[in-house]
C-alpha cells in the first residue's frame, strides 16, 4: 500500500508540475508578440509592419528549427564526452538530433515534452529581441537567414552551456547561477544586437530626437504583455510548483516595479519630465536584471537591484549618441547592460553564495566569466554572420527605400490606412 500511495503521489506531482510548465510556456510564447508590440510602437509608422514581422518570423523559423534539432543540440548528451574535468567538454549536445522525442528532461518530476516546449519559447524570444537594434532598415529575407544561422551556432550552444544542468560547462563546471536566462537570453541577444547595429550602420538622419515613437499606447501594451508573460519566464524556470517558483514570482513583481521608479527618477532629473516610454523601458530593464537572480534574492535585494538597474539603464541608453552606434530601440542599453548587472549582482547579494554571505569574491568572478564569455561569443559570431550576409545578399535596405518606408518596399503593406474612402 505504501508503494501504491507513493506512486500515486509521484504521478500527481508530475502532472501538476507538467501542467504548470505548459502554462508557463504559453505565457513565455505570448512575450514574443509582446516584443512585437513593444518594438512596433517605437519605430516609424512606415516601419511598424516590418518591425512586428521580425518577431513573428522568429516564432515561425525558430519554432521549426527547435523541433528539428535545436532541442537536441541544447539538451542532448554531450557531443564531446566528458574527459578528466575538461571545462569545455559540455559545449553542445547531439541527442534526438532529428526530432524532440522524449529524452533530455532535467528532472524526473517533469514531463520531458512540456520541458522541451517551454525551452522552445526561450529560443524564440531571444532571437526576436535582437531585432530591436536594427529597426527601420532591414530586409526581411536577410533577417530570417541571420536568425536561422545565429540561433543554430550561437543560441543552441549557449543554451546548452547555461540551461543544461547536467552537462553545460557554465553551470555544471564553472558554477554560474543563471536561473532563467540573464546570460543565455539577454546578454546573448544584446551582444548580437550591438554587432548587427555596427554592421548595418546608422539610419538616415541618425541624431538624438529625430526618431520618435509613432504609437506610444502600442508600446505600453507590449510592455504589459512582456511583464505578464515574464512570470512564466521566471517562475516557470523552476519547473515545479514550489517555494522557489513562488520567490521567483515575487521578485518578478518587485524588481521591475522598482526599476520603473529608478528610470523615471533619472529621466525627471535629466530631462525634466518622466515619460510613459521611460516607464515601459524601466520595467523591461528590471525584468531583464531579475531574470538570472530571481531564485536567489530576497525581495528586498530584488527591489535594490531594480532601482539600480532602472537608473543605470536610463543612463546607458544615452551612450549610443556618444559612441555613435545606432541601436534603434535600445537593445544594448536595456538587455545587454541589464543582463550584465543582474548576473554580476548575484555574486554580491545572492543568498548563500554572494560576497555578503560568504565574504568571498569567488562567485562574483564566476558570474563575470559567465557573462563575458557569452557576450564575446555572441558578439563575434553575430558580427561575422551579419557581415557575410551584408556582403552577399545584402542585409540593409537602401537609403531611398528607408525613406520611402520599409513596410511598403519590403512587405507591400501599410500599417495604417488613412484614406477616408476605405
Amino acid at each position: 500500500m505504501h508503494l501504491l500511495a507513493a506512486a500515486a503521489s509521484y504521478d500527481a506531482k508530475t502532472s501538476v508540475n507538467s501542467l504548470w510548465l505548459l502554462v508557463a510556456a504559453a505565457l513565455v510564447l505570448l512575450m514574443t508578440p509582446g516584443v512585437a508590440f513593444f518594438y512596433g510602437g517605437m519605430v516609424k509608422a512606415k516601419s511598424v509592419i516590418s518591425m512586428m514581422m521580425m518577431s513573428f518570423g522568429a516564432i515561425a523559423l525558430v519554432g521549426v528549427l527547435w523541433m528539428l534539432y535545436g532541442y537536441g543540440l541544447s539538451f542532448g548528451t554531450p557531443l564531446i564526452p566528458h574527459v578528466l574535468g575538461n571545462p569545455f567538454d559540455g559545449f553542445i549536445g547531439l541527442e534526438k538530433f532529428l526530432g524532440i522525442g522524449k529524452g533530455g528532461a532535467m528532472s524526473p518530476d517533469l514531463n520531458s515534452l512540456a520541458f522541451a516546449g517551454f525551452q522552445a519559447t526561450f529560443a524564440i524570444i531571444t532571437v526576436a529581441l535582437i531585432s530591436g537594434a536594427i529597426a527601420d532598415r532591414v530586409k526581411f529575407g536577410a533577417w530570417m537567414v541571420f536568425a536561422g544561422i545565429w540561433v543554430t551556432v550561437v543560441y543552441f550552444p549557449v543554451a546548452y552551456w547555461v540551461f543544461n544542468l547536467q552537462n553545460g560547462w557554465l553551470v555544471q563546471v564553472l558554477g554560474v547561477n543563471d536561473f532563467a536566462g540573464g546570460t543565455a537570453v539577454h546578454i546573448n541577444a544584446g551582444a548580437a544586437g550591438l554587432a548587427l547595429a555596427l554592421v548595418l550602420g546608422k539610419r538616415v538622419g541618425f541624431q538624438k530626437g529625430l526618431h520618435k515613437p509613432h504609437n506610444v499606447p502600442l508600446t505600453l501594451l507590449g510592455a504589459a504583455l512582456l511583464w505578464f508573460g515574464w512570470f512564466g519566464f521566471n517562475a516557470g524556470s523552476e519547473g515545479a510548483v514550489d517555494g522557489v517558483a513562488a520567490i521567483a514570482w515575487i521578485n518578478t513583481l518587485a524588481a521591475p516595479a522598482a526599476a520603473t521608479i529608478g528610470w523615471l527618477v533619472v529621466e525627471k532629473m535629466k530631462d525634466g519630465k518622466p515619460t510613459s516610454i521611460g516607464a515601459a523601458s524601466g520595467a523591461v530593464a528590471g525584468l531583464v536584471a531579475i531574470t538570472p537572480a530571481c531564485n536567489i534574492l530576497t525581495p528586498g535585494w530584488a527591489i535594490v537591484l531594480g532601482l539600480i538597474t532602472g537608473a543605470i539603464c536610463a543612463i546607458a541608453i544615452e551612450m549610443k549618441w556618444k559612441l555613435g552606434f545606432d541601436d534603434s530601440l535600445d537593445v544594448v542599453g536595456i538587455h545587454l547592460v541589464g543582463g550584465v548587472i543582474g548576473t554580476l549582482y548575484i555574486g554580491i547579494f545572492g543568498a548563500g553564495i554572494g560576497l555578503l554571505d560568504t565574504g568571498s569574491f569567488k562567485q562574483l568572478g564566476v558570474q563575470a566569466v559567465g557573462a563575458f564569455s557569452v557576450l564575446i561569443y555572441s558578439f563575434v559570431i553575430a558580427y561575422v554572420i551579419g557581415w557575410v550576409i551584408q556582403k552577399t545578399m545584402g542585409f540593409r535596405i537602401t537609403n531611398e527605400d528607408e525613406i520611402a518606408g520599409v513596410d511598403t518596399v519590403v512587405h507591400g503593406e501599410e500599417g495604417y490606412l488613412l484614406d477616408a474612402r476605405i
